[in-house]
């Protein structure tokens, strides 16, 4: 068995903290790893779903209400050299492969965003089943974080609420943004954190299977107007299943374009600021002249966010082209490792990686407000190519134990 460095669970410094606002503290490094989480104590280690001893650990600790929440962990080791991979919710990065020296320690903080159905001004969003078991981590009262890598080590963790005027970044969005629960899915929207310091909040309110209609009609967008405040942005990328939906006078330029003015307009009237987004291309090869070339089956769903964001004034990233310049110079013989096992739509940890950084290198270029927030990558952003991604060689993200057994729902 791999040898952990994290010990069992941690001591609570504060009484009686899971029930206020005060500070949660805990100590790793003298915790034992048989201090399970319940809901009675308020914080624990989640049972395993590997060897006793392997990573990833997870740690989750209870918070009296949704929000924002800053996470500061003492990271490193007296004796060893450490590696350390810290997630978040569902999966969601927030340190990449922290490198510290023996006997050396670092302090890092992030913030994460949590949530619950219930809705301040009325209702709840009408969760899928799925939501409530395999998803539930991205719905409940507590933060779970998930310490990963080739030698972690976490010796503290403090939890404190956020400052309410802490900016957040909301994603409205289907399957290829949304938290995936499992390998080999991942998503842009589980790595965009990465991206980010904690001078921002990203609040990722996607989810598989979701249009425009039916994230309004599921209480999605009312959930994120009832704690959306000025200052606050909106990230909208949709269009793979609105391109399913059928009736009289549905389409990309009638009700889709129209769904999505009125995100935007519901969004200006909390004094956020709405970003569209255009869907990533699916991974779909010409032929003949076009061999070689992804051709566009999302039909004119692409020209309406365009046009939408043209006619209004929003400011709009082209995933949409990115994509298809990413697919393309990886090739037909690699763009496949980019995707989830046999599938055209969803991608794999690479694949959301590089488009999450893509979306990354327009938000900085471009200057968009929420810029100001980003912290750099060693390959930088100002300069990230689409043309030119990131060697699949070299990429190392942790991959999870926990494997889907059947494909998500298409979108």
């Amino acid at each position: 068995m791999k040898r952990i460095l994290i010990s069992a669970v941690a001591a609570f410094i504060l009484a009686g903290a899971v029930s206020t606002l005060a500070a949660q503290k805990f100590d790793l490094a003298t915790m034992a790893s048989t201090t399970l989480y319940t809901p009675e104590r308020g914080y624990g280690y989640e049972p395993s779903t590997h060897g006793a001893g392997e990573t990833p650990i997870y740690f989750s600790v209870r918070v009296p209400e949704e929000g924002n929440y800053n996470v500061t962990l003492t990271l490193g080791d007296p004796q060893q050299s450490t590696d350390t991979t810290v997630k978040a919710e569902l999966r969601r990065l927030m340190l990449e492969k922290v490198r510290i020296a023996p006997g050396k320690l670092e302090v890092r903080t992030f913030v994460v965003n949590t949530r619950t159905p219930k809705i301040p001004t009325g209702g709840e969003v009408k969760l899928k089943d799925r939501e409530k078991t395999t998803e539930a981590w991205a719905w409940d009262d507590k933060i779970t974080l998930e310490f990963t890598g080739p030698h972690p080590a976490v010796r503290t963790v403090e939890i404190t609420k956020a400052d309410r005027y802490l900016p957040t970044l909301y994603i409205a969005g289907d399957s290829t943004s949304t938290d995936q629960p499992s390998e080999p899915f991942n998503s842009w929207g589980q790595m965009i954190t990465r991206f980010f310091g904690p001078g921002i909040a990203i609040a990722n309110n996607g989810e598989s299977g979701e249009s425009l209609k039916s994230f309004i009609g599921e209480q999605r967008l009312s959930k994120i107007m009832s704690v959306i405040r000025s200052g606050d942005f909106l990230l909208i990328q949709m269009g793979h299943n609105d391109q399913k939906e059928k009736g009289e006078g549905v389409g990309a330029f009638t009700t889709y374009a129209a769904d999505l003015k009125m995100f935007v307009d519901a969004a200006r009237r909390h004094g956020a600021t709405p970003i569209l987004i255009t869907p990533v291309n699916r991974l779909a090869w010409g032929t003949g002249a076009d061999a070689g070339k992804i051709i566009n089956n999302l039909g004119d769903y692409p020209e309406a966010v365009r046009k939408v964001g043209r006619e209004n004034d929003v400011a709009v990233i082209e995933l949409n082209a990115l994509s298809k310049a990413f697919y393309e110079a990886l090739g037909p013989d690699n763009a496949p490792r980019a995707f989830a096992d046999g599938d055209t739509t969803h991608h794999n940890n690479y694949g959301s990686y590089e488009l999450a950084k893509l979306i990354a290198t327009v938000v900085k270029q471009a200057n968009i407000p929420f810029a100001r927030y980003m912290i750099d990558v060693p390959a930088g952003l100002s300069s990230f190519d689409p043309g030119h991604p990131d060697p699949l060689a070299t990429f190392d993200i942790p991959a999870e134990p926990r494997v889907s057994g059947t494909v998500t729902e298409s979108h």
